[in-house]
């Protein structure tokens, strides 16, 4: 294998790291604010149930003030009656009363109405409540991973890209060139292994000339189909793999 090769291998499985590092590393704000836009949103939930729950409760205290006030005018009036002087007046403080008994009943009613509409709102609160104190912290949890996950990424990082640097250094110019081009060709998949007479990567079958070329290592070659690196690895018979133990 051309010595090239060496470092062109070892500099993919860096640059692979270090793109998976930094999208893990992109890949972290966004999940804070995704947990973040839920719990704001159950806050907003919680929020209008308790609006909710509030002006139901205003609704019959003022029910509840409106009777007082009828029951009230009704004494009054059933105080009047006693000094009515014809027929006609009595009548008309009677039809009253029944006019405001009326609205006595009716709101009574409502308020019934209100009561029985409350207790799945109180309900829907204390559970809101509750849900909310436990993804608070889980939220808060998650928040502090994601930051000490950030910080060991970033270490990750400096020390790959430092030893990316030293790799760099090392490579012809030429040939980091080539490993440039072929990076943005194929996404960070420069290199290639012949097998089977194929190039690992895209699967084309090898001229006779060109692998026999390839296996004796001495220049650098590049798939003709697909351009990336290729390199070739010779197999180990039974016996050269037991001698070597």
């Amino acid at each position: 294998m051309h010595p090239d090769v060496h470092l062109v291998i070892q500099l993919q499985s860096l640059d692979q790291k270090i793109t998976a590092l930094d999208k893990e590393v992109a890949s972290l704000p966004r999940h804070v604010a995704i947990i973040e836009k839920a719990l704001e949103s159950h806050l907003r939930k919680l929020e209008a149930d308790k609006a909710a729950l509030s002006g139901n409760q205003k609704d019959r205290k003022k029910l509840e003030g409106d009777i007082q006030m009828h029951q009230q005018k009704i004494s009054k009036l059933r105080d009047q009656m006693l000094g009515a002087k014809t027929n006609e007046q009595y009548k008309a403080f009677q039809h009253e009363i029944e006019f405001i008994e009326k609205e006595i009943r009716t709101a009574e009613d409502r308020i019934l109405e209100l009561m029985t509409e409350s207790e799945p709102l109180d309900q829907n609160v204390k559970k809101a409540e509750k849900a909310l104190a436990e993804e608070k912290k889980q939220v808060g949890a998650e928040k502090v991973q994601a930051q000490d996950r950030t910080a060991a990424d970033q270490k990750e990082l400096d020390t790959l890209r430092h030893q990316r640097q030293e790799f760099i250094a090392k490579l012809p110019k030429a040939s980091l060139a080539a490993y440039d081009r072929i990076r943005r060709k194929w996404n960070n998949t420069v290199v290639a292994e012949a097998s089977n007479s194929r190039c690992a990567a895209c699967q084309i079958v090898l001229r006779p000339q060109f692998l026999q070329d390839l296996r004796k290592g001495d220049q650098l070659m590049f798939c003709e189909s697909c351009g990336r690196f290729l390199y070739y690895n010779p197999p180990v018979s039974f016996e050269d793999a037991a001698a070597s133990r």
